[in-house]
């Protein structure tokens, strides 16, 4: 069950959880463990640091974990060989094409191995056939990892491919039959 409940009709207004953890009753350092620990996120934008290169943007997550060094980048060179970017690893996000951007940037989000994973529009900068290679790569890792995938997509085929599809009309979440 993924747990995320907010401003329910009975009573229990202003209460929000996240994983089975009340965020209404953490404090902002709280919070953020909890994001780093747990949750990953993709971005349509890929939100890379341009000033890192595909390895370090990878191991940058595992490191404000308090991860060491070692261990943090044996997984970063894991994840990256594993989505084909093995021999980018020194490259620039300037350097990398936008298919091999999202690939670091899918590297990056399932580093920590999240409980639950945001994914916004992660297909959208992307050209059809190089958006369904990292869709595939996306729902791959969603499996390999166990991982709750959270999708928000104007993407009538990616969203086909969930196992369940909500759809927001006129400011209410309606669920598909």
């Amino acid at each position: 069950m993924l747990g995320i409940l907010a401003g329910l009709d009975d009573g229990s207004e202003g209460e929000v959880f996240l994983l089975g953890s009340p965020l209404h009753q953490m404090d902002e350092e709280q919070r953020a463990n909890l994001r780093a620990q747990s949750v990953g996120f993709v971005f349509q934008s890929f939100m890379l640091v341009p000033t890192l290169n595909a390895l370090e943007n990878v191991q940058l997550p595992a490191l404000l974990r308090g991860e060491s060094d070692k261990q943090s980048r044996d997984q970063a060179k894991a994840l990256l060989s594993q989505l084909g970017l093995a021999e980018r690893l020194t490259h620039l996000p300037s350097q990398l094409s936008g298919g091999e951007q999202q690939r670091v940037a899918l590297a990056r989000a399932f580093s920590g191995r999240p409980a639950l994973l945001f994914a916004d529009e992660p297909t959208g900068n992307l050209d059809r056939k190089t958006g369904d290679r990292i869709a595939d790569l996306l729902f791959s890792l969603n499996r390999d990892f166990a991982t709750t995938l959270i999708l928000v997509t104007h993407d009538e085929q990616l969203a086909a491919r969930c196992d369940r599809r909500l759809r927001v009309r006129d400011g209410k979440l309606w669920e598909e039959a």
